[in-house]
């Protein structure tokens, strides 16, 4: 299943389990607390949020276990992946994914 930048793809009809290709915005990152396990975390959804969006969108949560940060992996990040996709409390989750940088938001100077 494909997603992303000029294809918009469907993030909510994802399989409950198996190996899947993703392109999504990186929303957000989560870096692990001082003495808490390792795990880098990055939340992936297919497409921007338009100004006022309140609705849910569906999203992808990116783990990398024993990593405190992963090299180009940040907020605003456009990210092609690929991994067994799982859910973890109901949330689709890809532990250790291979990862491409598609595109990088600019900054408005």
């Amino acid at each position: 299943m494909k997603a992303g930048p000029g294809q918009p793809g469907d993030f909510a009809s994802l399989p409950a389990r198996g190996r899947v290709e993703l392109t999504g915005y990186v929303e957000s990152v989560t870096y692990p607390a001082s003495g808490a396990a390792e795990v880098f975390r990055a939340g992936l959804v297919p497409d921007l949020a338009g100004p006022g969006s309140a609705h849910p969108r569906p999203r992808v949560e990116l783990a990398w276990l024993g990593q405190r940060a992963v090299p180009g992996v940040k907020q605003g990040v456009w990210l092609k992946v690929t991994g067994m996709l799982t859910r973890m409390h109901g949330e689709a989750t890809m532990h250790d994914p291979r990862y491409e940088i598609v595109a990088v938001e600019q900054e408005e100077a």
